[in-house]
């Protein structure tokens, strides 16, 4: 209660209403401080408690909008402690989308986000004596910038850093602290995660244009009818990163936000309404799941990938696949075995606890003794008893070529070069080429061709003939009499259609690219593809002269596919 009014002067009722505020305040931060304790894995011990964590956040967001006058004078309610209300609804939208992969929850959390920089719910905080509450406005602007970058608002983002920053300043000068170092961090990870993308698309003013790389409709090229292919759904993901040097931001690196991406259709703005903009409405799902569930695995020990990798495995629904998209630092087999098993050529690092040096792991002691965070093949020997699409990118990506499959189930790996000209490992802290393959064939073609930038009209009449290009590598895949089938198994999947078509393209362009001499500098699959049909496919090679002509960059590639070779 606030002023000199004893408990007695204040009607009934209102007294009443300020302690149901109190109850449902309290009831919230236990329910949100009890969000930290449920399991991470598993898609269905979370969602009673976060039923019920929402349902407490819609009454106390409604509550204080029904009675904000009598919390204002009665109980003193600040708008900072509305912001934080507002902050902690964002943050669930977003732990859902986190937990569902459903898109359309970033679009709720961006709302609420929104909301409270429009209504300037934090504005009074710098006036407060009282660092730990501009730290709340500093989390607040860091959670919004990321799910911005989610949205792909990058023009906003540019302008939330820049508040952000201010802001920094600000704090750093009233209040001696020990984290301004950290914060500043924070700021040149944002900023480095903003400028990665390579190339960029320019407007006829040279303005930036913002490209969207999400699945959209009509981007995947469909079926023939007739064509009998399996009828597999992608159901699962694991994106696991553990790049050294590579440009990230919260614990996403670039590689993983790149192929989140990939995984994910355009969201879907579940508040058409502007006059919903604050509600809450979580029980308002898409009728069914867009998106394969996903886990986000930022440096996980061995014994964190074994525990999500097997949870994935167990609810694995019938006629779905898993993906393993592994970013990761390779390591290399320490010396000569006579029998060469799936734990003799290394793997990829998942967690650095070692020396790593020029992005190789540098083998100290016992050389006898094996990297205990190394994922071998053989660790996804087990997992292979249900269809499972494993995408490798790795300066040791080759060691899943020796793949055994055990269980006669649909399985197909997908290898990245290890080896890269001069000028792409220059670019490396940017994000792998292989991944930028399989997210935007165009960022990555421009990029390889040595552009900067693409004016919008030439992009998107680029974009338009690659469309017709995927249309005829899907056609190559689904025609060939000697494909493997594991391919064609995979190939209902529209995700995975999209993500074999790219790597097709992506192993024709580096083929034909003249900086790209050495084999160990194009993509490898297991099984492998037959490559006349399709990688070394004249008819593709002809297509990549042509968008090569049209970015006037045909200098860059062999006329003749046999000098290739």
């Amino acid at each position: 209660m606030v002023g000199s009014e004893t408990e007695d002067d204040i009607p009934l009722g209102e007294r009443k209403t300020v302690t149901d505020f109190c109850y449902l305040l309290d009831k919230s931060k236990q329910l949100f401080n009890g969000l930290r304790d449920l399991p991470q894995y598993g898609h269905k011990q979370w969602q009673s408690y976060f039923g019920r964590t929402f349902d407490v956040y819609t009454k106390l967001w409604k509550f204080q909008q029904q009675h904000r006058q009598v919390l204002d004078s009665r109980y003193g309610l600040k708008r900072w402690q509305i912001g934080e209300v507002a902050s902690k609804i964002g943050q669930l939208y977003y732990h859902y989308y986190l937990r569902t992969s459903e898109t359309s929850y970033l679009n709720e959390a961006f709302s609420f986000y929104s909301a409270i920089r429009q209504r300037s719910y934090y504005f009074q905080v710098n006036k407060e004596d009282r660092p730990e509450l501009v730290v709340k406005k500093l989390r607040y602007y860091a959670r919004y910038i990321v799910v911005c970058l989610l949205l792909n608002k990058m023009d906003l983002v540019k302008v939330l850093v820049k508040e952000l920053s201010e802001e920094i300043e600000d704090y750093t000068q009233r209040f001696n602290t020990e984290d301004q170092l950290e914060w500043n961090l924070v700021l040149q990870e944002v900023a480095a995660f903003v400028e990665a993308d390579p190339v960029v698309v320019l407007n006829d003013n040279n303005s930036v244009v913002v490209t969207n790389n999400r699945l959209q409709e009509g981007s995947v090229p469909p079926l023939e009818q007739g064509m009998v292919v399996g009828q597999l759904v992608l159901a699962d993901a694991l994106i696991i990163g553990n790049c050294n040097n590579q440009v990230k931001f919260s614990e996403l690196t670039i590689d993983m936000f790149r192929m989140l991406q990939a995984l994910e259709r355009e969201p879907v703005n579940l508040a058409t309404q502007p006059s919903k903009q604050g509600t809450l409405e979580p029980n308002e799902k898409p009728a069914k799941r867009e998106n394969p569930h996903k886990y986000l695995l930022y440096k996980p020990t061995f014994s964190q990938l074994f525990t999500f990798l097997s949870a994935s495995f167990k609810e694995l629904p019938a006629n779905s696949a898993l993906l393993v998209y592994l970013s990761a630092t390779g390591v290399f087999p320490t010396g000569n075995s006579d029998y060469e098993g799936p734990y003799d050529f290394g793997g990829v690092l998942t967690n650095t606890n070692r020396d790593v040096v020029n992005g190789e792991t540098v083998q100290k002691k016992n050389q006898a003794q094996k990297e205990m965070h190394c994922l071998h093949p053989g660790d996804l020997f087990p997992f292979t008893r249900k269809p499972l699409f494993v995408i490798v990118d790795s300066s040791n990506s080759t060691a899943y070529k020796h793949f055994t499959n055990l269980f006669g189930q649909p399985l197909v790996c997908l290898l990245s070069p290890t080896v890269y000209p001069k000028s792409v490992q220059d670019q490396s802290q940017r994000g792998s080429l292989f991944t930028l393959f399989l997210y935007s064939p165009l960022l990555a073609f421009s990029s390889v061709c040595g552009l900067d930038s693409v004016q919008r009209g030439l992009w998107e009449r680029a974009q338009e003939f690659l469309r017709k290009v995927y249309r005829d590598i899907g056609q190559m895949i689904t025609r060939s009499r000697t494909i493997d089938q594991a391919f064609l198994q995979f190939f209902g999947d529209e995700f995975l259609r999209l993500l074999l078509i790219r790597f097709v393209f992506c192993s024709a362009a580096l083929r034909l690219h003249k900086v790209f001499r050495e084999s160990q500098s194009f993509p490898e699959s297991y099984p492998e593809l037959p490559k006349q049909d399709t990688v070394e496919s004249s008819l593709l090679q002809k297509h990549i002269l042509e968008l090569a002509t049209m970015l006037d960059v045909q200098s860059l590639f062999w006329d003749d596919p046999l000098e290739a070779y």
